[in-house]
């Protein structure tokens, strides 16, 4: 019964809270998608102002696509590139990376690029 009246408070407290900025790690993914779409599908370029504006969408703090694009810079140069940011957004970064790396062996790589170009729309567009 108290795990009820718990799960009704969790559902109720829900329902009138104010909307709040989804994970962080949700937004490092979709920002290292599109720059892999950039660098592994031909013709793509990625919009960087419009990942911007997507992380002002999702209520990510300002700065928060510069402190992303340098740590994914860092991780994917070894520390040539970028600059290494505090551990909580290297780990995001890292994991992402996997995940990517996964979904491009399990797909495709040219099945992933047809399947982000439609996915990343707004952020991505062919080269002019």
């Amino acid at each position: 019964m108290r795990s009820k009246l718990t799960i009704a408070a969790l559902l109720v407290s829900a329902a009138v809270a104010p909307a709040s900025a989804e994970p962080r790690h949700v937004y490092t993914t979709m920002v290292l998608e599109a720059f892999a779409t950039k660098v592994e599908c031909p013709g793509i370029d990625v919009a960087y102002q419009d990942l911007v504006k997507k992380a002002q969408d999702m209520q990510m703090p300002d700065g928060t696509t510069e402190k992303v694009r340098k740590a994914i810079a860092y991780m994917h140069t070894g520390g040539k590139m970028g600059e290494k940011q505090d551990d909580d957004l290297m780990a995001e970064v890292a994991v992402a990376t996997q995940a990517i790396d996964l979904d491009q062996r399990r797909m495709g790589m040219t099945n992933w690029c047809e399947a982000h170009k439609k996915t990343l729309a707004g952020f991505i567009r062919p080269k002019s």
